[in-house]
């Protein structure tokens, strides 16, 4: 059997996994808080996470392996949304849950087999506070309930952080009536606008850290084999969860083994707001950009290391889809090729993603593969990884890539990746460009930029990306180009 070696945060070095039972191999990783679209950061960890799940399912066979990630459904972000919009917090959850499933799918992320949502599992969080008060780890102080971090000797383990700096960046609420500056909330009050359930100290609802905790105990038990989630969670999220699970059963050990993965960039840059490099991945896939292309340049960097998304990195990535997708769209090759699931991926395949997820090595691979045309372990490499080469096919194989390369004309270019059917060639799209150089001369002269403007949109929405600048125009046909809604303009 394949070796699987993981680097586990808790010890800090890359350890052989053993799992406690492998015919029920248990995974956990932490989900979204579903108040808004989820932003490209939120997808690395989907990712990383999923590809990890399709290799235990590969190693110890899909009835073997239970894959758990949470929806946080109840949270102060949720309330604000509903009190800015006038929705209900029920209408939102819903919608924004669904939003996140449509693009995890789109970017080709299996469903885990259990997706719990917190507001399913409050009775649960009740009870699990109630035992910690009476093991003395946590205490009630006007309608709160804090666990008492001192009462855990080994807090902050996971993180390796001295108190001042778990004082300093605790995502905690600061209140009198704490008896540790440090201690947490696991339950607060909640007033008539806000979500509450009732309990033993009012009306009130959970905080964060307790849901991981008693859902994980619920669907996973009190001792499983692997928690994942972004390295952003691992203070004070996953300390906090270590703790509360650790003191309500005691000697459960909670999870063996602690991954994170690296946070994203976006140009070298952190992804922000105020830098305009924000974008969700609806954003992404809106633009045109498919999923598969999302997830081969996530998989491009290892998860412990920082993602940089690029443009360059994108555009080699659907470079490469398109060349396999060429492969297997070949008359010459047999469609159940990609289909077929007895085909078993290499061993140095697999080996790669054992060696603690190295995607980019596996990445190599797969470009090996597609270069001397092994079509059996293309297909099955692409499979484990999360690719179809059915589904490639479907969506790249419509342009050849090695017809035409950046062809230039009088100072404008067309970049085709290739010659689709319907007669669209080089030459067409040379028409367009000479079309456009002529309307926007016209433009500037007559100040009417209507025409243009209607060029440019038809072009858009046939799938030819418009680059217009002071040394001419650059056509460039994207995944969705269709040339048959050209026709209408030729």
């Amino acid at each position: 059997m394949t070796t699987i070696k993981l680097h586990n945060t808790k010890t800090r070095k890359r350890e052989e996994f053993v799992p406690i039972d492998p015919e029920n191999v248990r995974m956990y990783v932490c989900g979204p808080t579903v108040y808004d679209r989820a932003h490209l950061g939120n997808a690395r960890p989907v990712i990383v996470f999923d590809v990890l799940y399709r290799l235990l399912r590969h190693v110890y066979g899909p009835d073997h392996v239970t894959y758990v990630r949470n929806f946080t459904d109840v949270d102060d972000k949720i309330n604000a949304r509903a009190a800015e919009s006038g929705r209900s917090i029920g209408e939102i959850t819903a919608e924004t849950t669904q939003w996140f499933l449509d693009d995890m799918a789109a970017v080709g992320a299996l469903e885990p087999d259990h997706m719990p949502r917190a507001t399913a599992y409050v009775p649960q969080m009740v009870k699990m506070i109630e035992g910690l008060i009476a093991k003395r780890h946590a205490y009630a102080a006007k309608g709160h309930v804090l666990f008492a971090v001192e009462s855990y000797k080994e807090y902050g383990a996971l993180s390796g952080r001295s108190i001042d700096d778990m004082i300093a960046g605790a995502r905690v609420e600061v209140g009198p009536y704490k008896r540790n500056p440090m201690d947490f909330v696991l339950w607060k009050p909640s007033d008539a606008k806000t979500p509450g359930w009732k309990s033993p100290w009012g009306r009130g609802r959970p905080g964060w850290h307790i849901e991981c905790s008693a859902m994980s105990y619920e669907l996973l038990g009190d001792h499983f084999d692997i928690h994942g989630g972004g390295n952003d969670l691992m203070f004070p999220h996953h300390e906090n969860e270590i703790a509360q699970s650790c003191c309500a059963h005691p000697g459960s050990g909670f999870a063996n083994v602690w991954m994170h993965n690296e946070m994203l960039q976006v140009e070298g840059k952190k992804m922000s707001k105020s830098l305009g490099n924000f974008f969700t991945v609806r954003d992404l896939l809106d633009q045109g950009v498919p999923g598969e292309v999302i997830r081969f340049v996530m998989l491009s960097t290892h998860y412990r290391k920082p993602m940089d998304w690029t443009e360059k990195k994108r555009e080699d990535a659907e470079k490469t889809l398109r060349k396999i997708a060429q492969l297997f769209g070949e008359p010459a090759l047999s469609k159940p090729w990609p289909s077929r699931p007895s085909v078993s991926p290499p061993q140095e395949f697999v080996d790669a993603l054992a060696n603690d997820l190295n995607t980019s090595l596996a990445l190599s691979l797969i470009k090996k593969y597609l270069k001397n045309h092994q079509e059996s372990e293309l297909a099955a490499s692409l499979r484990l990884l999360g690719f179809y080469p059915d589904a490639l096919v479907d969506k790249f194989a419509g342009v050849r890539m090695d017809t035409f390369d950046n062809e230039h004309v009088s100072g404008a270019s067309v970049e085709l990746r290739g010659e689709a059917g319907l007669g669209m060639n080089v030459h067409t799209l040379q028409n367009f460009v000479s079309r456009l150089q002529k309307v926007r001369e016209e433009a500037i002269q007559t100040k009417n930029f209507t025409q243009l403007d209607q060029l440019k949109a038809a072009l858009t929405a046939a799938g030819v990306e418009v680059r217009m600048s002071k040394t001419g125009v650059d056509l460039k046909p994207t995944a969705g180009f269709d040339p048959a809604k050209l026709e209408s303009l030729l």
